[in-house]
């Protein structure tokens, strides 16, 4: 098998990590309960802000320390981080999980990288004189317009640039990727835009400088965890140094390679612990090749219900739609949670048919979403402040992991199987969690059944 093939595969099944079916679970039943009940035990806004400030305080001011010594700038910030990398990394984890209480705290958070003396070198130079990017480096002059894109001054850019040790993860007997390959890498380490630590931290998705046609209009994506890890990429690369700033951006230090990801049926497959029965339904019904491919769509996102959201429905539904009957009320439920050509992250959406990308906005954002059944559409209401985002579907069910970033669009994993609305009195009633049987799912589903052919 080709590196081209091995590395994505092995990046999201160590990478795209989604915790194990018990803490899963543990989410998905907490989301019924009252969102007042869960606030009421966090710390408040300003409690929440004194800790984030305090801890990222500790990492920015010594990495301003170091950079005034007579030490290579980015060799310092990691030799720090090396000594005090798994206080601030367990301080960043305590309090971004209590990143409800945060609001506005962006703004607070942001305006720590003015404390720095100006920078003297580019972002090249520091990659490429520094001991611990070598190979880095050396990756990047195979690419001469790459060395003059991180030594020009069109933008402030952002990369995260994996150390030494990060490379030599890589299998030894892996055969050599492609020049392209490699290229598309290299770009997928590289923001256009400025992303400092502050405004990492309040950051759920990065636009990156690789742009690959099957995502939409928008540029590949990655995305930004708190974690077990600390402040991690894409779930994986641990980020071990902040605020390296140059002349023409700013570089944080990352412990493993950033790999551009699989599509998304293909991580679905990846993940049986946690999609083994949206991926049995996905290919009993015809669905799974036909998202996969992206001839004929640019871009979607998928609401992925897990294992334990199926299991929520209950054995009667779950027997009656695995059954040879069932199956095509099976696909017109799938259907409705599958939405191509709209690529909507938690702070990001790209609608590839208008030729346009946005960012969402903080505060509430909704959207209606066409689905692949037939005139129905999700409602998705995003919630957002500061770090904290809280997407809603119908108004009921919550995405409990956000943006599992895909080479054709995104993954966002539902708590609760999404059941199409019923008319009543000419008004579509959204299903919110009571109790149901297999005739009314039936009568929600009926009038999509006969549709034979797959369009995406």
């Amino acid at each position: 098998m080709k590196l081209t093939s091995v590395l994505p595969l092995v990046a999201v099944s160590t990478a795209l990590v989604l915790p194990d079916e018990q803490v899963f679970s543990q989410i998905a039943i907490n989301s019924h309960k009252s969102v007042d009940s869960a606030w009421d035990k966090l710390p408040s806004k300003h409690q929440v802000i004194d800790k984030v400030e305090g801890s990222w305080d500790k990492l920015v001011k010594s990495v301003d320390k170091v950079s005034k010594c007579s030490k290579h700038a980015l060799d310092s910030a990691i030799d720090y981080a090396a000594e005090t990398g798994n206080d601030i990394s367990k301080k960043v984890h305590q309090t971004g999980f209590a990143a409800g209480s945060w609001a506005d705290s962006a703004i607070n958070i942001e305006d720590h990288h003015h404390h720095h003396d100006k920078p003297n070198q580019t972002i090249y130079q520091l990659v490429s004189s520094s001991k611990y990017t070598t190979k880095l480096a050396a990756a990047l002059n195979e690419y001469p317009d790459l060395v003059v894109l991180l030594n020009g001054t069109l933008a402030n850019y952002t990369l995260f640039a994996p150390v030494d040790s990060a490379f030599e993860k890589i299998p030894e007997d892996a055969p050599k990727p492609s020049k392209e390959t490699l290229k598309n890498i290299l770009l997928y380490h590289l923001s256009p835009d400025f992303y400092p630590a502050g405004k990492v931290l309040v950051t759920h998705t990065v636009p990156t400088a690789l742009t690959v046609s099957t995502v939409g209009i928008g540029p590949q994506r990655l995305s930004t965890n708190i974690g077990l890890k600390g402040l991690t990429v894409n779930f994986y690369s641990r980020i071990i140094a902040v605020d390296i700033f140059g002349t023409n951006g700013v570089i944080h230090g990352i412990d493993s390679l950033l790999i551009p990801p699989p599509n998304v049926a293909d991580i679905i497959t990846l993940l049986p612990g946690e999609f083994s029965t949206l991926e049995l339904g996905l290919t009993k019904t015809g669905l799974l090749p036909a998202i996969n491919d992206t001839s004929n769509h640019y871009g979607g996102t998928l609401f992925a219900p897990s294992n334990f959201a199926f299991q929520k429905l209950g054995p009667k539904i779950n027997a009656f739609l695995f059954s040879s009957y069932g199956l095509k009320y099976l696909k017109a439920l799938l259907e409705y949670h599958v939405v191509p050509n709209h690529t909507l992250y938690s702070d990001a959406y790209y609608a590839s048919e208008e030729a346009d990308q946005a960012d969402i906005p903080k505060g509430i954002f909704h959207i209606d979403l066409p689905t692949l059944l037939k005139d129905k559409s999700l409602a998705v209401d995003v919630y957002r402040y500061g770090r904290y985002i809280r997407i809603r579907v119908n108004a009921f069910s919550t995405v409990t992991i956000e943006d599992g970033i895909a080479a054709d669009g995104v993954i966002q994993v539902v708590s609760d199987v999404i059941v199409p609305p019923k008319p009543i009195d000419r008004m579509d009633t959204y299903w919110q969690g009571e109790e149901l049987t297999v005739e009314d799912l039936k009568e929600r589903l009926e009038p999509f059944v006969q549709k034979e052919n797959i369009e995406l």
